[in-house]
C-alpha cells in the first residue's frame, strides 16, 4: 500500500525501534511508496511513512533492496555532499562515506552483510540516519 510521506520533523527525530517479522507489511508498504515516488526518490526509511521501525529500502538500479535493522559497521573515504529528502524541504550539506559495510536482515529475516559504494552507500547512510532520528 502506498503511504503518505511524513513531514513532521518532531516525529522524524524520534529514533526508530528494532523491527521484527510482524513488521514485514511495513517493509512492503515502504517498497510500494518508494515505487510511487521513484522519479524523485531513491531510498526511504519507515519513519518517512509514519512507522518508527528500523526499516529502510533503496533502489539499487535493477532492483530494490529492503533492509530490516540495518547497522553500518564500517565506512571509508569520507566526502562532503548535499542531499535532498521527500520529508524535508531543500538540500542540506552532510558528510558521507563512499564505501560502507552494512549488517542487516533481509525480507525473510536472514542475517546479511553487504558492501556498498557510491550513490548506493550514500542512500543507505541517509536512510540509516532517518532511523536514528538524525535529520540532515
Amino acid at each position: 500500500m502506498i503511504r503518505r510521506i511524513v513531514r513532521d520533523e518532531i516525529f522524524l527525530q524520534r529514533p526508530s525501534t528494532e523491527a521484527g517479522k510482524e513488521d514485514l507489511q511495513t517493509g512492503m508498504d515502504l517498497l510500494d511508496t518508494l515505487h510511487a515516488h521513484q522519479d524523485i526518490c531513491a531510498g526511504m526509511a519507515a519513519n518517512m511513512i509514519g512507522v518508527s521501525k528500523n526499516i529502510i529500502v533503496m533502489n539499487a538500479g535493477l532492483m530494490d533492496v529492503l533492509m530490516f535493522n540495518p547497522v553500518i559497521i564500517s565506512g571509508r573515504d569520507l566526502y562532503e555532499t548535499e542531499e535532498g529528502c521527500l520529508s524535508l524541504d531543500g538540500k542540506r550539506k552532510t558528510k558521507r562515506y563512499r564505501n560502507i559495510k552494512v549488517k542487516y536482515e533481509d525480507m525473510h529475516f536472514h542475517k546479511k552483510t553487504g558492501e556498498f559504494s557510491g550513490f548506493a552507500a550514500e542512500i543507505i547512510q541517509h536512510e540509516v540516519d532517518h532511523c536514528r532520528g538524525i535529520l540532515i
